[in-house]
């Protein structure tokens, strides 16, 4: 019975070609296209391996692929041949592959986790810390000539102030401001930030009215 391999190594050498020429061209590693030629496809890494190289060698040599794969079919066993391999060898090439896929897959997924957590640690880190509170007036003891009191300040935008018990709105950059009436003499201003977790901080300025 002519073999597959036997048809190729006749053609190449018709055609005073060797095995380097051949490999150079197609890709396949000159041992690999030995094996083909002897009919060792055992040492072949698989055999989707072994289907792929004896179509590319044939197309090559300008063979009717179907005819050589055909013989190619008629002499190969599968799962006969690369039974006797070690366990382990067998698809050694796509082993790697495949390693490499599922490692990707892990990142992946580990980097969608940490992105998730990044976000909901954002989204509801108020739970955790109070709301801060910047006053920018009056200062600290500053003597004020007048009985109106301006009191200018910045929060989180999430959270509710009241400035001596009396609601005052909150801006969506945080910023607010409120106007209170105070009496001569040393006043005792309280602003209160409430977030939405009830997480709250206050903060005592003191002034003093001539």
């Amino acid at each position: 019975m002519i073999r597959a391999g036997q048809k190729l190594r006749d053609e190449r050498q018709r055609r005073g070609l060797t095995l380097s020429e051949i490999s150079n061209a197609t890709k396949i590693k000159v041992e690999f296209l030995s094996a083909i030629e002897k009919g060792e496809y055992e040492k072949l890494p698989s055999a989707s391996y072994a289907h792929g190289f004896v179509g590319n060698y044939a197309k090559f040599l300008d063979f009717e692929e179907e005819e050589i794969l055909a013989l190619f079919r008629r002499e190969f066993d599968g799962k006969k041949v690369y039974k006797v391999l070690p366990e382990g060898l067998v698809g050694q090439k796509e082993m790697p592959l495949k390693r490499f896929k599922i490692r990707q897959v892990v990142i992946l997924i580990a980097l969608l986790f940490i992105f998730l957590l990044g976000f909901l640690v954002f989204q509801y880190r108020y739970a955790f810390i109070n709301p801060s509170i910047t006053l920018a007036s009056p200062s600290e003891m500053s003597v004020l000539s007048s009985s109106t009191i301006l009191v200018l300040g910045k929060t989180d935008p999430n959270s509710t102030i009241t400035v001596n018990d009396e609601p005052v709105s909150v801006n969506s950059d945080g910023t607010f401001k409120k106007e209170i009436t105070g009496f001569p003499g040393k006043t005792t201003i309280t602003i209160k930030a409430v977030n939405s977790f009830g997480k709250q901080t206050i903060l005592d300025r003191h002034v003093i009215i001539k």
